[in-house]
């Protein structure tokens, strides 16, 4: 057999696979970790049956030491698999009508958590929300964002006289990079947006620049495409939880009875929260996912417990979730004491500190249904906790846990009910609460008798801090004081032991024995310890009314929600509290630890919490998510225009739809038919069967023709260059089939796609694109996509061409709703 010839799909080989690697690589840490195993052996492809000899070969074509154009198209493919959370690659199954009436749905939702969160700064125009702003509230110096040209600072308003009239009107004027800029105030209030949020000094990086718009049409483009693609992965998440369901919950008279043993008069604030959980318990199908955001002792809790009492009662198991075995301890408490009266509801607290017998019972308990409610700290995430019946998960401070906690703690979200606790929320929890895909309740009204805490900033000094201690001892008060780590502690005490010789002072911190911890922390809570030095361990709910100063040592190494859920340790009584913040000295912090400082300092009125965690937002960013980093960057475009653009992709999220095609659908007109080797041929176990199922791999997924061509090399080495454009022929075919392209044909100099997406889809498409060649030879017309290149290239260069321009559309997948 001298030669093969192959049917017709379509692909390319390139000479600059430097440049091509530029266009298509991606930074990702499972370049070389994640591929799937194979062996020589039994090479098995696992989506598409393909199995290759069982006899061992020696590749006869070696594998090229630099990637080429296939292997960096799948790497790109598997970056962005990877990428997702684990569960989420699949999309939700639904037909063209389910799907018009969930993204209905979001749209809705995402207007009641802007009105509901947003409505004191939100006006409305028409059916768009607006974050623009009042130019007459700018003060001189402030950072604005024009949609137009970028980010200045704003000077100032100035009457003058605009040429041709002899009326002088009110004009803004704006300082750029290269010059100042003068607008009318009418006008300004229609483009003009803050960069920062209201009293936030942060500075940009760079002023734009009056004769540089392209650099600013640029940074747009970036924030409107990572917009889309976060839009999506929340659409993704939200429409997975609306197709998952649950019968309601029953409401029965013992919950009256339940609820009316809460020895509080509650709040307007807790009132709403109360009926908002029952709501979404006991009227809705859909699992629960709500935020209660209240300040420290605003009364979070008897929320939650009246959450789980509704579950239990309905046979169904709760796990009460802290981030601190402190923590854990006391909701173990308040859980047991506020039960006692149901002695058939079981209670049990399960942590690192107890003996094995003792939490092997427990395991088996909790398997067995024989335990109701289990409190605990990330131990409960565990492999080996298996639940019975879980119906509920409560999550106190989701902040305070690691990233594998917390994409543990996400994977429950589509199967329970999940409420979470918290102060001061994570910037990516407060951003799904301000786009409404998750529900929030806040409770900002302080009870009656609540005092605000006095806080004082200041550079350490030892007369400063023996002041404030000897100030809360004379009134028969207690002391925390904390430091941001365990090294320290002792030096701390043995100070304070000097000065305080007749005060009962000890030391806590997470790697003291369980016993002695305990120990520690019920004689502090009893009185007989009067100034506790510990790390940040006491940070969470922790609830001691005598206890009204709290002195934080070298506080620039603290984050902001740690601060402010440690200053909110005291001040739980009706005493006035006080908290003493001390720093070394002010020329060794960071520009970022000074803004945290002074945020805190501002804050110091009672259920700020919320509105500190959205000016965190504006100092850390809002970052990924659902990935692992948590700290992103809204500097590009300023963190209000940054919201409108946000809102306004997901008010629109109807419109960046991309519907797929059958492969079999798909049409690739171009003449070139290659022929296979005959070396090559000869090294194939069986050739027509290894073509059949690189086409049955192509029909499937790309996942699967990826997967495939990487098991054909693994076992039989690079293929030749004939048999590259036939897998590239698969390739451009199956990633038409993705992007709803029917037909690709050249003609001269002239390249066409037939296909379905909108003119909006394909835009967003090439902004996208990381090639500029490609960009900007890709037109719309019609129902077309077309490109003219500058010559008629011969058919292994278009082939080339086309593979490549095919590929960076198709790598704009995930900002598009695929259903």
């Amino acid at each position: 057999m001298a030669s093969l010839d192959i049917f017709t799909p379509l692909i390319f080989k390139i000479n600059s696979s430097a440049k091509l690697r530029k266009l298509f690589s991606l930074k990702c840490p499972y370049r070389h970790k994640h591929r799937p195993s194979f062996s020589l052996a039994n090479a098995v492809h696992t989506q598409t049956a393909l199995s290759f000899s069982s006899r061992p070969t020696t590749p006869k074509y070696k594998i090229e030491s630099e990637q080429d154009p296939i292997s960096i198209l799948n790497e790109r493919i598997r970056c962005q698999r990877h990428g997702k959370r684990e569960g989420s690659n699949s999309k939700p199954i639904m037909d063209s009508e389910e799907a018009d009436q969930y993204i209905q749905m979001v749209k809705e939702q995402q207007q009641r958590g802007l009105l509901k969160l947003k409505g004191d700064r939100v006006a409305k125009e028409g059916d768009v929300f607006s974050y623009k702003v009042d130019p007459y509230t700018l003060s001189s110096g402030d950072y604005v964002v024009h949609k137009k040209v970028g980010i200045g600072r704003f000077v100032g308003i100035k009457f003058d006289v605009p040429k041709g009239s002899s009326e002088a009107i009110e004009y803004v004027f704006i300082e750029y990079a290269d010059g100042m800029a003068k607008l009318p105030v009418k006008q300004a209030s229609r483009m003009l947006y803050r960069y920062n949020l209201p009293n936030d000094t942060k500075k940009p990086r760079t002023l734009s620049k009056l004769s540089d718009n392209g650099a600013w049409e640029r940074r747009k483009t970036k924030g409107k495409v990572a917009i889309q693609k976060m839009v999506v992965d929340l659409m993704e998440l939200y429409l997975h939880r609306l197709k998952q369901r649950r019968p309601p919950y029953p409401k029965t008279p013992a919950m009256a009875d339940f609820t009316s043993q809460f020895p509080y008069e509650p709040t307007p604030d807790q009132k709403q929260a109360f009926i908002d959980v029952e709501r979404d318990l006991t009227e809705r199908e859909t699992p629960m996912d709500r935020l209660i955001c209240g300040d420290v002792g605003f009364g979070k809790t008897e929320v939650a417990l009246r959450a789980i009492f509704c579950v239990v009662s309905a046979g169904k198991q709760t796990m009460v979730l802290a981030p601190t075995i402190v923590l854990a301890k006391q909701h173990f408490d308040v859980i047991s004491e506020r039960f006692s009266k149901y002695p058939h509801i079981k209670v049990a607290l399960l942590s690192r500190f107890q003996g094995k017998a003792e939490k092997e019972t427990y395991l088996e308990m909790i398997k067995d249904g024989h335990l109701d409610i289990i409190v605990g700290t990330h131990t409960l995430l565990g492999s080996r906790v298996v639940y019975n019946n879980l119906g509920l998960l409560v999550v106190d401070e989701e902040q305070r846990f690691g990233v594998k906690q917390k994409e543990k703690i996400a994977s429950f979200k589509t199967s329970v009910d999940v409420l979470t606790l918290t102060a001061t929320p994570i910037p990516r929890t407060l951003y799904l609460a301000l786009t409404g895909f998750r529900d929030a309740s806040l409770i900002s009204t302080p009870p009656p008798e609540r005092v605000p805490i006095r806080t004082h900033l200041s550079a350490y000094s030892k007369e400063r801090l023996i002041s404030a201690i000897k100030y809360e001892l004379d009134r028969g008060g207690q002391v925390f004081y904390v430091l941001p780590r365990i090294k320290g502690l002792e030096e701390v005490k043995d100070f304070l032991e000097q000065s305080f010789s007749n005060v009962e002072i000890a030391v806590a911190h997470g790697q003291q024995y369980s016993k002695q911890l305990e120990d520690t922390m019920e004689q502090f809570a009893q009185g007989e310890i009067k100034i506790l030095i510990c790390t940040n361990i006491v940070e969470s709910g922790l609830d001691i009314q005598n206890t009204n100063t709290i002195i934080i040592q070298d506080v620039q190494l603290f984050g902001l929600a740690q601060l402010y859920q440690l200053r909110g340790r005291v001040g739980r009584a009706d005493k006035e509290a006080h908290a003493h913040l001390f720093y070394p000295d002010k020329s060794m912090l960071t520009d970022q630890a000074l803004e945290r400082l002074a945020a805190l300092e501002e804050c110091q009125e009672l259920g700020r919490g919320f509105q500190l965690a959205e000016r965190d937002m504006g100092i850390r960013g809002f970052g990924t998510i659902f990935g692992e980093q948590q700290t992103g960057d809204v500097g590009n475009v300023g963190i209000d225009f940054f919201f409108e653009m946000l809102f306004e992709s997901l008010s629109k999220v109807d419109e960046h739809r991309v519907i797929s095609v059958p492969y079999q659908s798909v049409q690739v007109d171009l003449n070139i038919n290659p022929h296979l080797p005959s070396s090559y041929i000869n090294s194939l176990e069986n050739p027509m069967e290894i073509i059949n199922e690189a086409e049955k791999a192509a029909e499937t997924d790309i996942w699967s023709l990826m997967q495939f061509t990487e098991n054909l090399r693994r076992q039989y080495g690079k293929e030749p260059s004939s048999m590259e454009i036939l897998l590239k022929k698969l390739y451009i075919r199956r990633m038409a089939a993705d992007i709803g392209v029917t037909r690709i044909y050249a003609s001269g100099k002239m390249v066409g796609m037939e296909t379905n997406m909108s003119k909006k889809v394909f835009k967003l498409m090439t902004d996208s694109m990381s090639s500029d060649i490609h960009r900007n030879s890709l037109f719309f017309d019609g129902n077309q996509i077309k490109a003219e290149l500058l010559l008629e290239l011969p058919r292994a260069q278009l082939l080339n061409w086309i593979f490549q321009c095919i590929s960076e559309l198709h790598s704009c997948l995930p900002a598009l709703i695929k259903y």
